[in-house]
C-alpha cells in the first residue's frame, strides 16, 4: 500500500510542477519551432513514463525495436493494463500519439502533454464522437504522425484479449502505412491483478515485424484484423 500511496503522490505532484515545462513548450510552438516542440515533447513526457515505470520497481523487457520502420506507422497492440500508454511512450523509442479513452481528457496538465504528443481522445459510448476521433487520428497519420491504438478498446485485465473492432485498422489502411504489432505482456500485473494496489512485475513487449498496407487487396484488409491479433496472441499465455 505505501508504494501506491508513493506513487500517486509523485505522478500527481510530477505532473503539477510541470506546468514551467507547458509553458516553454508552448513558447516553442508559437514561434514556429515545430520540430524542437515534437522533439521535446516526446523527450520529456518518455523521461516522466520511464521513472513512473521505475517507481512500479517493475521490469520490462522490450524485443524487436529494430522491426519499427523509420517511417510514420500505426502501432496495433492489445491492452492489458492502465501502464501500457507508460510503456509506449516510455521504451517505444518513435514519437507517437495516442488514441485514447476520453476519461484521461479530465485529468488536468496529463491532458495537456497527451495534447501535445499527438493524442486523440475517444468516448467509445459514443459512436459519433468515436467516428470524429478516428478521422482526426487518420488526418494525423496523413501528416506524418505515427499512433498507437488499442481495438480491443478498453482493458483485458489479464492474458485473455477481448474482440478486435475493425475500425481501428482504418488508422492504416487509410493512409497506406505500415502497421506495427504489438504484444503486452504482463502489465496488468503491475495494477490491475492487485484489485489497484501497485506492485512489482515483469513485463515482456514483442514489437512485430511491419504489415505493409499499401498494396494489401481488400480481402486481405478485411482478414487484417484476424491476422493482427493472430500475432498479437502468438505472444501471449493461455491462449488455448
Amino acid at each position: 500500500m505505501i508504494r501506491t500511496i508513493i506513487w500517486y503522490f509523485k505522478f500527481s505532484f510530477l505532473l503539477l510542477i510541470s506546468y514551467p515545462f507547458i509553458l516553454k513548450a508552448r513558447r516553442l510552438l508559437k514561434n514556429g519551432k515545430e520540430k524542437e516542440f515534437k522533439e521535446y515533447c516526446f523527450n520529456l513526457s518518455s523521461n516522466w513514463a520511464k521513472n513512473r515505470i521505475k517507481d512500479s520497481k517493475s521490469t520490462v523487457n522490450v524485443y524487436g525495436v529494430e522491426n519499427i520502420p523509420d517511417e510514420n506507422v500505426v502501432f496495433i497492440s492489445n491492452h492489458q493494463g492502465d501502464f501500457d500508454i507508460a510503456i509506449f511512450m516510455a521504451l517505444i523509442p518513435k514519437q507517437k500519439g495516442f488514441v485514447a479513452k476520453m476519461e484521461l481528457k479530465k485529468v488536468p496538465m496529463l491532458r495537456t502533454w497527451m495534447e501535445f504528443i499527438g493524442c486523440i481522445f475517444m468516448d467509445r459510448k459514443d459512436l459519433r464522437q468515436s467516428l470524429n476521433s478516428i478521422n482526426e487520428a487518420i488526418n494525423l497519420v496523413k501528416n506524418g504522425h505515427s499512433m498507437v491504438i488499442f481495438p480491443e478498446g478498453t482493458r483485458s485485465k489479464g492474458d485473455k484479449m477481448g474482440n478486435f473492432k475493425a475500425g481501428s485498422f482504418k488508422l492504416a489502411t487509410k493512409t497506406n502505412v505500415p502497421i506495427v504489432p504489438v504484444t503486452m505482456d504482463g502489465s496488468y500485473k503491475i495494477k490491475e491483478q492487485n484489485g489497484g494496489f501497485i506492485k512489482p512485475a515483469t513485463v515482456n513487449v514483442y514489437i512485430h515485424p511491419p504489415i505493409y498496407t499499401k498494396d494489401l487487396s481488400k480481402e486481405d484488409k478485411e482478414y487484417l484484423p484476424k491476422r493482427v491479433k493472430k500475432i498479437i496472441q502468438s505472444k501471449l499465455p493461455n491462449q488455448d
